[in-house]
C-alpha cells in the first residue's frame, strides 16, 4: 500500500514518539493499520532493545519528583551511553516520569533479583496455604502459588509494572520504545523513596 498520508504519519509518530521515516515504514508494513503500525514500532523497540542490551552505560542523568507538599519523593538514576544522550530531552523527561511513577506506585525493586528472597519464600507459604485452605489438590497447590508469585513481581517490580500514565504499557515497554527512538542502551539503574514518617 503505497498510499500512506503525511496525516497518517503524523498520528502515528504522535502516538508512538517514533521517527517520521520508521512511522511510515511501520505503516507500509502494517498496510495502513494505525494499530498494527504500533505493534509493529513496539516489536521494532523491543529488538533495538536486545541489540543494545550489552553497551557499557558510563553516562545518565539523576531526576527526583516530589510530591505531596514535600511529604513524599523519588530519586532515580537513569543511565545511558553517551553524554549527548544524557542532556536529549526525552531521556529527561523518561527519567523525570519514572521518578513520578515510582512516588505513585512505590515498587519495591526494579526487577525480581531485586525483591528479598525473604520476602518470596514467605508470599509463596501464604499462596500454598490459602489454596489449601479452598482445598484445592496437592498438585495444584503449586501451580497456583507460581501464578500468584507473577502477578506479585507485576504489582511489585518496577519494569514488570503498567506505567502509571499509560497502564496499556509497562515500564519495559515504555523503556524499550526509548531505546528504539534514541538508539542507544538505556537502563534504570537505581531508586530510593522517601515518605514522611516512614522508615
Amino acid at each position: 500500500m503505497s498510499n500512506i498520508s503525511a496525516a497518517m504519519v503524523k498520528e502515528l509518530r504522535e502516538k508512538s514518539g517514533a521517527g517520521m521515516m520508521d512511522c511510515k515504514k511501520a505503516l507500509v508494513e502494517s498496510d495502513g493499520n494505525i494499530d498494527k503500525a504500533v505493534e509493529f514500532l513496539r516489536k521494532k523497540g523491543i529488538a533495538t532493545a536486545e541489540k543494545r542490551s550489552g553497551r557499557s552505560l558510563s553516562e545518565g542523568t539523576i531526576q527526583t519528583y516530589i510530591h505531596m507538599g514535600g511529604k513524599l519523593g523519588v530519586m532515580v538514576e537513569v543511565g545511558c551511553e553517551t553524554d549527548f544522550v544524557a542532556k536529549n530531552d526525552d531521556f529527561i523527561e523518561f527519567a523525570r516520569n519514572i521518578a513520578m511513577h515510582i512516588a505513585a506506585i512505590n515498587p519495591m525493586g526494579i526487577s525480581a533479583e531485586d525483591v528479598p528472597a525473604e520476602t518470596i519464600e514467605k508470599e509463596l507459604e501464604i499462596y500454598k496455604s490459602q489454596a489449601l485452605e479452598m482445598g484445592k489438590p496437592e498438585k495444584i497447590v503449586e501451580k497456583i502459588a507460581e501464578g500468584k508469585i507473577n502477578k506479585f513481581y507485576k504489582d511489585n517490580c518496577l519494569m514488570q509494572q503498567p506505567y502509571v500514565k499509560d497502564p496499556d504499557k509497562t515500564v519495559t515497554d515504555l523503556l524499550n520504545e526509548l531505546i528504539a527512538k534514541i538508539g542507544e542502551n538505556i537502563s534504570i539503574k537505581r531508586f530510593v523513596r522517601f515518605q514522611v514518617g516512614e522508615s
